[in-house]
């Protein structure tokens, strides 16, 4: 069981009264994820992106009441994670802030390029991308095809399809991976400002997860200049995809708090309307096993970053666990349940996107494979 100082548990209670702003918002948002004038002001979403914020770019003082995690705290953020998204994973998906890009400008980026990407992200109206996987390659990074071309005036040129991009229609600045040759270490990353010539994006039809808000984007010769290649001042080992394996077990583990925050926000939602369901009892402790199991993932995160064993293990049992209570929830309510509650309704089909974030079942299979053959296991 992972011990909370009392930083941790001051996250957590904060982060639990923050889910009802997000819950608050869920059924607005999942209805029509592109109108999202009426929720920008929100100060749970000026606490999230200015979370997310270096301080060095933080823009005006910490918002009233806020007890933000420590940025490098995997377990901090977890926990934060968890409590959101028992109010709701597709609002918090919605908040226009850092987000993943921003740990890859982070990670990568020189001392320029972080300036520009958050002075950009801190007026609260712009959303990032994170633009990697694509149509028929997934996230696979050995198959990528898009591609940086050198445009002969010490710039690039970008070609290629990237599908299923978070805010990709609606992004203002945000990272592309492509490839300069095909050697292992050619993956790199690239900073984009929008607009920009040759930059198409749509909006795809989504089931779940709707403030998401997925798209397709196309790359038809866009230009990069060469300054906007991150890790130009790192060693080629450490740039592009292979310079951030912390950065996905970090990642892999707050999806996986969703999917335990969503699953224990499904629980206590039948529990209320229908005290007494049969199964109710397992499946809170399901959620609370899973959700400890999070928890040590993330401890151990935070002592060694390179081991991503337990990580894998967690979102896989996670998301697994996730889907299972929204049958059971579904069931549990009777044949117009669903019917008669819309924000149930919604989460049942939000829980089936978090097989897909940040590595599918199957891959988080041949992760724990590998991680127990090499001696990661440790018991």
């Amino acid at each position: 069981m992972t011990e909370f100082d009392s930083r941790v548990r001051a996250v957590r209670d904060r982060a639990r009264e923050a889910a009802e702003d997000l819950r608050a918002r869920a059924l607005s948002i999942d209805t029509d994820p592109h109108t999202m004038a009426p929720h920008l002001d929100s100060e749970v979403y000026a606490a999230i992106r200015h979370g997310e914020t270096p301080e060095e770019y933080r823009w005006g003082p910490e918002p009233p009441g806020a007890v933000l995690p420590d940025r490098h705290s995997c377990l901090q953020n977890v926990v934060g994670m968890c409590e959101l998204a028992r109010g709701d994973v597709g609002a918090l998906l919605a908040c226009p802030a850092p987000g993943l890009a921003g740990t890859f400008v982070e990670f990568l980026g020189s001392e320029e390029q972080k300036k520009r990407f958050y002075e950009r992200v801190g007026d609260g109206r712009t959303w990032t991308f994170f633009a990697m996987t694509e149509p028929g390659r997934g996230s696979d990074a050995t198959a990528m095809e898009s591609r940086l071309e050198r445009d002969g005036q010490g710039g690039w040129l970008l070609h290629g399809t990237k599908r299923y991009i978070g805010n990709g229609a609606r992004g203002g600045i945000g990272v592309v991976f492509a490839r300069t040759r095909r050697s292992a270490l050619s993956v790199r990353a690239a900073l984009v400002e929008l607009p920009v010539p040759g930059w198409r994006a749509e909006p795809l039809d989504m089931v779940g997860l709707r403030g998401a808000a997925l798209s397709e984007i196309r790359l038809d010769g866009v230009p990069v200049p060469g300054h906007m290649l991150l890790g130009e001042h790192l060693p080629a080992t450490r740039r592009g995809i292979w310079g951030a394996v912390r950065t996905f077990n970090t990642m892999r583990l707050r999806v996986a708090a969703a999917a335990v925050g969503t699953a224990l926000a499904m629980a206590a939602h039948v529990r209320e309307h229908r005290p007494g369901a049969p199964g109710a009892r397992r499946a809170v402790a399901r959620a609370e096993a899973a959700r400890s199991l999070v928890y040590e993932a993330a401890a151990r995160i935070d002592r060694d970053p390179d081991r991503g064993y337990l990580s894998c293990a967690a979102k896989l049992g996670a998301t697994r666990m996730a889907v299972e209570t929204a049958h059971w929830a579904a069931a549990a309510l009777g044949p117009a349940g669903l019917l008669d509650h819309p924000l149930l309704e919604k989460w049942t089909r939000d829980v089936c996107a978090f097989e897909f974030m940040e590595g599918t079942g199957n891959i988080q299979r041949l992760h724990v494979a590998r991680g127990y053959r090499s001696g990661e296991a440790d018991g």
